[in-house]
């Protein structure tokens, strides 16, 4: 019996890395056309009407999503977790008008930052390949990483320490 447990155990274990390895390819294949140029933008209008201002001087987290995307709903909680220490705004990509993406937010919880890409402009700048995409810039504003796919929670916060 006990080793019938340890065999399901190492098969389950090899599953899990296989599917991280296999996930973590498919992602650099996804986000090699990306835009990788240092980020422009200063200011953008969110979806409650007020205006966010790119702290210069800080790194940033930029994410972009959408409400009928699985796997963004799987880590809008990552995301809500990293905005309360970091600078984040998010893109909701096709995802309906300002108050639809709203009550998208309110019946989850989610109260990070976002703007609405109704008709896709940000996605096309930022030549995205899929959903979720995120893309973490230095306080110089250059591109240091960026991720097509999930993306943990952890994961998210090393990679802005490693931008700090």
């Amino acid at each position: 019996m006990k080793a019938k447990i340890l065999h399901y155990l190492k098969e389950i274990l090899f599953f899990v890395i296989f599917i991280t390895i296999l996930a973590n390819i498919v992602s650099l294949y996804k986000s090699q056309n990306l835009n990788s140029a240092p980020l422009t933008l200063k200011s953008l209008k969110l979806i409650d009407g007020s205006i966010y201002k790119i702290d210069e001087n800080k790194p940033i987290l930029i994410h972009l999503w959408a409400t009928w995307c699985p796997t963004c709903k799987l880590e809008a909680a990552n995301i809500e977790r990293i905005s309360k220490s970091f600078n984040v705004v998010t893109f909701a990509v096709n995802s309906g008008n300002d108050a639809e993406i709203q009550n998208y937010l309110q019946k989850r919880d989610l109260h990070f930052k976002v703007v609405n890409d109704k008709d896709g402009l940000y996605a096309r700048d930022f030549k995205i390949a899929g959903y979720p995409t995120t893309f973490i810039y230095d306080k110089d504003k250059n591109l240091i990483f960026s991720e097509v796919g999930y993306t943990s929670t952890i994961g998210l916060y090393l990679r802005m320490w490693w931008a700090s």
